[in-house]
């Protein structure tokens, strides 16, 4: 692209920005928001700066997007915040907080009062009004119920090395911190994942149970530390 070509298309793109704003669409700079002809906003949206809307996107009425936000071909709904993040060919609810740092790869969709918080990343899957992955989780190739909590840490585990399986996660269930959820898998309403569990069994784990797969006792073993930096430079530990 050269100079003239440059400026032909910055001058498109202020102008499909101005049309959103009298639209009453929020900028906080015009200048720093790069949006596709297709695109549909709603009023009283605030569009902020480094934000991206590639393709076939609809965004909702009052929304908060952005900054460092990248949308493609995905359809958002109203009252929802996407903060520093990437929704690729995915729907998301209304009233949901999305980010900040977090992904939806295609086919994701997510319902409306839920939260992908900051490194969670989802594929494939969905999540019901109400469930929330707050931190550090990944949700692939699942179907997660109304008011499923996810732990921190917890994974998804959807590849066995040839083939993609799917797990389900039925309404009010509670996955604990780094816990893996090996598919195919079924989870029933109400069931708790203690944290650190891996669940491998292909029988569903009951409603309103408690499943817990870990060591009971770790191990001690007295001094390692001290002797693992003897010699090594003083107050390394």
């Amino acid at each position: 692209m050269n100079l003239q070509e440059y400026e032909k298309e910055e001058k498109r793109r202020l102008e499909i920005n101005c049309r959103h704003m009298e639209n009453g669409v929020k900028f906080v700079d015009l200048r720093a928001a790069y949006i596709d002809e297709a695109v549909k906003i709603g009023k009283g949206t605030t569009i902020l700066p480094c934000t991206i809307l590639e393709g076939n996107v609809t965004i909702g009425e009052h929304c908060v997007i952005g900054p460092n936000t990248r949308i493609v071909d995905s359809a958002i709904g109203d009252e929802t915040e996407i903060q520093s993040a990437v929704v690729l060919k995915s729907a998301v609810g209304s009233h949901t907080a999305i980010g900040p740092f977090a992904y939806l790869r295609p086919g994701s969709t997510i319902g409306n009062h839920c939260k992908v918080g900051d490194f969670v990343e989802v594929k494939n899957a969905s999540m019901g009004d109400g469930a929330k992955a707050s931190h550090l989780a990944y949700i692939g190739d699942a179907d997660v119920g109304r008011g499923v909590n996810v732990g921190c840490g917890a994974v998804f585990v959807n590849y066995d090395g040839v083939n993609k399986n799917r797990s389900e996660v039925r309404d009010g269930a509670f996955i604990g911190c780094n816990a893996n959820i090996i598919a195919p898998c079924v989870i029933e309403e109400g069931a708790y994942i203690a944290a650190g569990t891996t669940v491998s069994e292909r029988a569903p784990v009951p409603a309103g149970a408690l499943y817990i797969a870990r060591e009971k006792k770790g191990a001690i073993i007295k001094d390692w530390a001290y002797k693992k930096m003897a010699g090594k430079k003083k107050g390394a530990l």
